[in-house]
């Protein structure tokens, strides 16, 4: 889950279910976009070279803590859509017991949306090394 401005949580089901009220990929990027200008700037101290997330094109970075047994990301990036993007994967992974990240199901979360079929190979290879360092991250927990 991610908060958007008004602190409410947004769930990969708001996702999927705002991104099925649109009918074209060019409405759908601007919800995403959108979405991305809802996540909270990243601290300049945490844009260090530890925090890179390696296999995006954009540059990306990613922190998180454990509180209660569950992580919290924070993450941002330089790039509008990839932005989105993070908006997107932080609704699925924030706010969840690392057990709840092992098991959710990223893929079925993409089908769902169609959204690796309108992403460029080099997103969508970025957007996969988003997941994997979360996951890696939680496996560490």
């Amino acid at each position: 889950m991610t908060s958007n401005r008004f602190g409410t949580q947004i769930t990969p089901e708001d996702i999927v279910e705002a991104l099925s009220f649109f009918d074209s990929w060019e409405d759908r990027y601007k919800y995403i976009i959108d979405l991305g200008k809802e996540l909270p700037a990243l601290q300049p101290q945490s844009r260090t070279e530890e925090n890179l997330v390696r296999g995006c094109q954009s540059q990306v970075w990613l922190t998180h803590r454990e509180e209660g047994g569950k992580l919290y990301f924070e993450a941002d990036s330089d790039a509008f859509i990839v932005r989105g993007l993070l908006g997107v994967v932080l609704a699925a992974y924030n706010a969840r017991t690392p057990q709840q990240i092992q098991a959710f199901d990223i893929t079925a979360y993409f089908d769902s949306l169609n959204l690796l079929k309108h992403l460029s190979a080099t997103r969508g290879n970025g957007l996969q090394a988003m997941v994997q360092r979360i996951k890696t991250l939680a496996a560490s927990h």
